[in-house]
This record gives structure tokens, sequence and C-alpha cells, in this order.
């Protein structure tokens, strides 16, 4: 199938298709991604809980570099397919070439922030020297070398929107299994390999990530035709740069806003003890593995969306709406009941201990009734921002990741001062969310003619 070929499918062929072959190995890729993120936490368990809590303190900053990469690859994926879709070719090799100038812009940011901000921000959460020491170097490392996060990310979401999901596949896949193997070699020092502890976790997962970026590139350079001029090309145009960022901002909101909530829910759950934070960390680690199908099934929409949109396809871009919210509701729905029934297997997964396994089999149950709605949610959400309805997508990503779930969780930590209702908050969050999303989806769809 040809570049032109590849493009037209997205307004030629039937929706479910379409969104078949542009989600599902966005969906696999996923969850390898994320396979990789739960098995690190598993290896880290083996060193200690200090090690694990550590990591969890760690993970909502590590996720502001994730939050900037896909919400700006986000961006210039739909903007990209919706100028190819209206034939201005001159406007999306700005998109391309702007992206990259703003990618080197984010990788020298994070560089400065690992050199210079992960110890105080550590030293801010807590006053165990040991979480605080393993956590500096850890998020360090992933600060310092987040250029591959954020170039793979950009080029991979170039392939999607090329329509060449298989490819993104396979780059996201190069990337977990190097880390897979090399996180136990590189923490424990097996054969050849040193004995890095927490340190060898961090290289292992941005050895991946740079392994990621490199295949991406060279898969972009030899199967995407129309990017391939602009895409080592960095040059800054205003006009491309706001419209990406536009497009993108719910997204980088959302994730930074996630990071933010994350750290001050760790504060409260710090108050009763270093293990309710261990066991949220675990559940973030779990959440974002069960959203999985739901991320893929965005990835591989948002192109579809914006490419029909932009050649005024109303009728399938409503088909491709209803398409993904069933598909993503039923699978997350499957994956609760599974979740409900064997926490304490997923628990001992993370060598949990008497303490751990208590509480944290009160927050299994509790949580994952929340993902259907979340998931609706989120689709919702990519649906407003690929259609210009970025406002709206903003006011259900603050609600759903930072006020209403903060909210939640110091209400409840006041009224109840339990370790076991508390986590409570998040279903209630998502729930309450679900509802708001719904109205402004009716609202969204009436702007539109749908």
């Amino acid at each position: 199938m040809n570049k032109n070929d590849r493009m037209a499918m997205m307004a030629e062929l039937p929706v479910h298709t379409v969104l078949i072959r542009m989600s599902l190995p966005m969906m696999i890729s996923f969850f390898i991604q994320a396979m990789y993120n739960i098995v690190d936490s598993m290896f880290v368990a083996r060193i200690s809980e200090n090690a694990l809590t550590a990591v969890s303190l760690a993970f909502p900053m590590q996720q502001i570099v994730t939050a900037i990469a896909v919400g700006t690859a986000t961006g210039v994926s739909a903007l990209w397919s919706r100028y190819m879709g209206m034939g201005d070719r001159e406007k999306a090799s700005q998109c391309i070439r702007t992206m990259t100038a703003m990618s080197l812009g984010f990788t020298l940011v994070f560089i400065l922030l690992g050199l210079f901000a992960s110890g105080p921000l550590f030293r801010a959460q807590t006053s165990v020297a040991e979480i605080a020491e393993m956590g500096t170097t850890y998020l360090m490392i992933n600060w310092v070398f987040s250029c591959g996060s954020i170039f793979s990310k950009y080029y991979e979401r170039l392939l999607v929107s090329a329509g060449r999901a298989v490819l993104s596949m396979a780059t996201m896949a190069c990337g977990a299994v190097f880390n897979l193997i090399f996180d136990p070699l590189l923490i424990f020092g097996i054969g050849p390999f040193p004995e890095l502890g927490i340190a060898g976790a961090a290289y292992a997962t941005i050895g991946g990530q740079i392994l990621a970026a490199i295949v991406a590139i060279a898969l972009n350079r030899k199967y995407n035709e129309p990017v391939k001029r602009d895409m080592l090309r960095p040059a800054f145009h205003a006009d491309a740069a706001a419209g990406i960022l536009r497009v993108g901002l719910p997204s980088i909101i959302t994730m930074g806003l996630s990071s933010l909530t994350s750290f001050f829910i760790n504060q409260i759950l710090l108050a009763y003890s270093t293990t309710a934070t261990a066991v949220y960390g675990v559940w973030m680690k779990l959440q974002n593995f069960c959203y999985m199908p739901t991320f893929g099934l965005n990835n591989g929409m948002v192109p579809v969306l914006a490419y029909n949109y932009g050649t005024k396809r109303i009728d399938r871009v409503r088909q491709t709406m209803k398409l993904a919210v069933i598909a993503s509701a039923a699978l997350m729905c499957a994956l609760a009941v599974l979740f409900e029934l064997i926490p304490g297997t997923v628990l001992t997964m993370f060598s949990a201990g008497e303490q751990m396994r208590l509480i944290g089999m009160a927050c299994l149950r509790a949580c994952v009734v929340s993902l259907p709605f979340g998931a609706v949610s989120m689709i919702y959400s990519s649906s407003m921002q690929a259609l210009d309805h970025s406002r709206y997508a903003l006011l259900i990503n603050m609600l759903r990741q930072c006020v209403l779930l903060i909210g939640c969780f110091a209400l409840l930590s006041a009224i109840t001062h339990s370790q076991q209702l508390i986590w409570l908050a998040v279903p209630i969050t998502e729930i309450v969310t679900f509802a708001v999303s719904s109205v402004l989806n009716r609202k969204f769809r009436r702007d539109l003619g749908m």
C-alpha cells in the first residue's frame, strides 16, 4: 500500500476496519510499554520496600516528561493529519520541523531539571534519607536522559499518522524488550553487568527509550515519505507551534496534573505510612497498564477523526467516536472484573508484606471500579482535542486528574481517618467526571452537527 492509499484508507475503508488497523498495533505497543513499567517496579520491590516507595514518589515527576512528549506528539499528529487531509503540504511540513525544534528545547529543560532539581524535590517529600537518596538517583537519570522518551513518542506518533501503526508497535516493542532484559541484569548485577540497584532500573528504562527513538527515526526515514525531508530539520514556526499546543495542551495538562496530583496525594498518604504511598504507586502502575487499550484507541482514533474532519466526512467522525467508546468501555469492564477477583495475586507480584497486602487489597478492590468510567471520559476528551474543542477536554481533564481527585482524597482522609476507605476517592472522582463529560459530549456533538 503506497502512502496515498494509506492516507486515503482513513476516509474510504469501513470505520471499524480503519479503527482496528490503526488502534490494535498501538494497544499492543502500549501494553508492552506498560508491562515494563510494572516489571520495573516488581524488580525494584525485591531490593526493598523503601526502594519501591522511592520509585513510587519519583513516578509523578518522571511522568512530566511523558506528559509533554505525549501531549505535543498528539498535537502534531492531529494537526499534520488534518493538513494532509486538506492537501496543504506546506503547513504539514512546518508542523514537522517545528515539532523537532520543540523536542530539542524540551530535552534541554529536563537535563537542567535533572541536574539541579531532583534532590530538592525528593528531600521536600520525605525525611527518610534512604528513600530520598534512591529516589534522587532514579529521577535524575530519567530526566537527564529524557531525549529518548521525548523523541520516541514524537516519531512513533508520526508513523501512526501516516497509517504505519504496525511499525509504531515494532518501535515500542524494541524499547520494551530492551528494558525487560536489562532491568534484572543492571539492578542485580547478573553475569558481566555491574550491580547498580535502583540506578540500574533507571538506566534500563532510558536505554529502552533511546533505542525506541533511534528505531522510530530509521523507520520514518525509510517508510514515511511525507515527513522524511523535514523530520531532522528543526525550524520554529510560531503558527505551527501554536496549533500543536492548542491540540496537545489538554493532554499535557492532563498528565501534568496527574503528576502534580500524585505528589499531593502522596503527601496525604505519607501521614498514614510509607507503605500506603508504595501501594498508591503500585495502583498508578496498574491503572496505567489497564488504560493501555484506551490509550491505543485514542492514538488510533485521533488521526482518523482529524483526517475525516479535514475532508468534511462528519458521518465517519461520528461512527469512529461511537466505536471507540463501546470498545474501550467493554475492555475496561472486563479488566475491572478480573482485578476484583485476583487482588491478592497482583500484590504478591510486588513482594507485598502483611501490611502492604492489607492496605493494597482495599485499594485495588475500590479503585478498579473506576476503570470503565475513566476510559469513556478519556475517549470523549481526546475526541474534543482532535476536533477543535480543547476547552471542553481541558475542563474534563482538570476535574478528573486534579480538582476532584485531590478533593476527594483530602475529604475522605479528614472524615474517615482510614487507610481502607480513603481509596474510594478514585471511583467517586471517575463517576462524577463521567457525568460531566457526558454532558459536554452532547454539547460538543451539537456544535459539530453530529
